[in-house]
């Protein structure tokens, strides 16, 4: 690999990590990977191999973007993409629309294209392995059981650039910069 491989993001605030855990304790099972509460963020864009080279330009678009702070709040739980369970998520409300909108505004000229399946704000909770009609039911039925789940609320007041290594332990993410809106 040449580049980075990077991405934008909103980080949580350390206690709703925990209190991410504390759930993630609740829904664990064979087969689905959770992600370390530590680790979890809303991921904005997701840029992939970046050169080098275009790190800076990356971070200079980055820091002309322009948003104004917003409330969020962490609320229900549910599975992409549906019947097959490959990923169980936290959702959000908020205006993280706008800030994904402006995100693609600033890094469309640098070559970044929209996302395929348009941007849904969520937060990765965990994957599932090996997606099966009896894993999907299993992970059905604890969702349903957290589906009006409510985490609270936090105030989105920034973003970072994040670097992330995959490692046979997990990734590990780095902030390569951060913009405050």
């Amino acid at each position: 690999m040449t580049g980075l491989r990077c991405f934008a993001a909103v980080e949580l605030p350390q206690s709703m990590r925990e209190e991410i855990g504390r759930l993630q304790s609740r829904i664990a099972t064979n087969g689905l990977r959770l992600v370390r509460p530590e680790l979890v963020h809303v991921t904005i864009k997701f840029l992939g191999d970046v050169p080098r080279e275009k790190v800076g330009n990356v971070t200079h678009a980055l820091g002309k973007v322009k948003a104004s702070p917003f409330p969020a709040q962490v609320r229900g739980m549910g599975a992409f993409p549906g019947r097959a369970v490959r990923v169980v998520w936290l959702g959000l409300t908020g205006d993280f629309q706008e800030l994904y909108r402006n995100v693609q505004q600033a890094l469309g000229p640098l070559g970044f294209a929209p996302e395929d399946r348009g941007f849904s704000a969520h937060v990765t909770l965990g994957r599932v392995a090996r997606p099966s009609p009896q894993m999907s039911q299993m992970l059905g039925e604890k969702i349903a059981e957290f589906s009006s789940l409510d985490l609270g609320s936090f105030n989105v007041d920034r973003f970072y650039l994040k670097k992330s290594t995959l490692t046979s332990g997990g990734p590990i993410y780095e902030n390569l910069a951060e913009f405050p809106l």
